[in-house]
């Protein structure tokens, strides 16, 4: 395998996410204790985990988690999921399976850096990537303009992280289309799918739209369960599945026992935690409105579409870097600067950091925050 570079938002995170007073940057809806989960699972789940055997699982994933995932798509049966270790083991398994030198890929940026630098350890890539001055648009003629007679994947992200924005369904039905037509899978993230602030502007799922697609889920982004370390992919390509599942031979094998039937017991409950983290998200809002509007010399903000983080914009003399190091070193607020999205395929602004809007209680850290920059006039 060739090397991969550092992982910058893990390195950064290495050295602050546990260490820092207020975490303003976090990429999860917030979580629940074992407790909470455990009592939205119904009677036949909460005793398969008390009586649970803690042997080997399926590569495959448990059959039942397998079976709930499947239940919230419109077009995909049991048989064409496969459940990993978290999404970081999906998309560099789905990448690994997809590509081969010789290959090209198209990535839409900003994004999750392993959607560019696994990619790009494999085979030729191009980025595309979203305008920050038309509100993050996505422009579908940038993506037709990339795609050679050797494009095996397009790979995107919405809602997107950072920038939560949400293209239209018109232009995502029109996306899959068009990678059908040329022959491309299509790889979907859509780890914050039933995050959106307006329900009607929820995407439909790639594995729904096309037999080729992969779209990609976790319970730890929109559920707010990333302890539990369980992702999938779901496509309805089963020869595609099968070689994914011999890849996973190389890495984790199998899941942990105990987070399957967690994880089950999750998507079971998955609509009560979307409207209990949405209805958070809502909640929060007010209070970064007026923080950004009380400094609006400094910042402009704007709220995401979906998902839990937004990516302001930083005006101030120093630069967002500096911004960052001096916040977090002085005051123990936690943001990740824009250096920590720089992509090697396209130009990507500066002036920007990722601020979460979908934990409990962020008020104590935006005073924090609101404090340290009054400081500073």
């Amino acid at each position: 395998m060739t090397r991969l570079p550092d992982f910058r938002l893990e390195t950064y995170f290495s050295r602050w996410e546990f260490t820092a007073r207020h975490h303003l940057t976090a990429s999860d809806a917030q979580t629940m204790t074992l407790t909470e989960l455990l009592a939205l699972a119904d009677d036949q789940d909460r005793a398969a985990f008390e009586n649970l055997s803690l042997g080997y699982t399926e590569t495959y994933g448990d059959p039942a988690l397998r079976e709930a995932i499947a239940q919230s798509y419109e077009r995909a049966d049991a048989a064409d999921v496969i459940c990993f270790a978290g999404a970081e083991e999906a998309l560099y398994l789905a990448m690994n399976v997809l590509l081969d030198a010789g290959d090209h890929a198209v990535v839409v940026t900003p994004n999750y850096q392993a959607a560019e630098t696994v990619p790009l350890a494999l085979c030729e890539v191009t980025g595309v990537a979203l305008d920050p001055d038309r509100d993050w648009a996505l422009d579908l003629d940038q993506i037709k303009a990339a795609i050679r007679p050797n494009t095996r994947v397009v790979s995107v992200n919405f809602p997107n992280n950072p920038t939560g924005k949400i293209i239209d369904t018109a232009d995502f039905a029109e996306l899959a289309r068009l990678c059908d037509e040329q022959g491309i899978h299509l790889f979907s993230d859509e780890v914050y799918r039933g995050l959106e602030r307006d329900p009607a502007r929820t995407l439909p799922q790639a594995a729904d739209l096309s037999e080729r697609a992969l779209s990609l889920n976790v319970t730890s982004k929109s559920l707010g369960l990333p302890g539990l370390r369980i992702g999938w992919i779901t496509c309805r390509d089963r020869d595609l599945l099968s070689r994914l599942e011999r890849a996973k031979h190389y890495t984790t094998i199998c899941n942990s026992a105990p987070s399957e039937v967690l994880a089950r017991i999750a998507i079971k409950a998955r609509k009560m935690i979307l409207d209990r983290n949405r209805a958070l998200i809502a909640a929060n809002l007010p209070a970064f409105d007026a923080f950004f509007a009380e400094f609006a010399d400094v910042f402009e903000w704007r709220a995401p579409d979906g998902g839990c983080v937004a990516y302001p914009r930083y005006l101030g003399p120093e630069g967002v870097e500096r911004l960052c190091t001096r916040l977090v070193e002085e005051s123990g607020v936690l943001l990740l600067p824009a250096g920590i999205y720089h992509s090697e395929l396209t130009p990507t602004p500066t002036d920007r950091f990722r601020i979460g809007i979908g934990r409990a209680n962020p008020e104590e850290g935006l005073a924090a925050f609101a404090q340290w920059m009054r400081a500073q006039r």
